[in-house]
């Protein structure tokens, strides 16, 4: 493994959870620990709709009727879906001042449609860690303006050579 040459002031990776910095080098068991979580998500989702069930048949056996059944079923649909669909988007973008407030607000929802949160985790999983583009992108950004702030100033400007007049 080659050995890191990099300067003190260079920017570091930030870690995600689970991960670590692994993400940037894909060392450390990254591709044994990114399968797990995946199946780990898929499993807890599982657990997750088992619950549910029972929450349901709960519903059913108080007998309020079914327009309560069947408006708890779309509620956790409903829901799952935009847990699902936030949880993904948010793993390829941050999101800025205006988006803060809304994702805020869907706190609520994503813990209702947990079943969505942990699907598209594992999703994301079978891809690359939850989070790591964003985190890639934002790395390789940060590398790339410092090595031009450290370009531009490297050397003994006395020793430079006087442009021909």
């Amino acid at each position: 493994m080659p050995q890191d040459h990099r300067t003190p002031d260079a920017p570091a990776p930030e870690p995600l959870r689970f991960y670590g910095t692994t993400w940037v080098d894909h060392s450390g068991g990254y591709r044994l620990r990114r399968a797990g979580l995946g199946v780990g998500a898929v499993l807890a989702a599982a657990a997750g709709a088992v619950v549910l069930r029972f929450a349901y048949q709960g519903v059913v056996l108080a007998d309020i009727g079914s327009w309560a059944s069947l408006l708890l079923v779309a509620a956790f649909a409903v829901c799952s879906a935009l847990a699902f669909s936030r949880t993904l988007t948010s793993y390829s973008r941050r999101p800025d001042e205006r988006d803060a407030a809304a994702e805020s607000s869907m706190r609520s929802i994503r813990l209702i449609g947990f079943i969505g949160v942990l699907l598209a985790y594992a999703l994301r999983s079978c891809v690359e860690a939850p989070g790591e583009k964003l985190h890639r992108a934002e790395y390789e950004a940060a590398r790339a303006r410092h090595e031009r702030q450290r370009g531009a100033r490297t050397g003994n400007p006395a020793r430079r050579r006087k442009g021909k007049r």
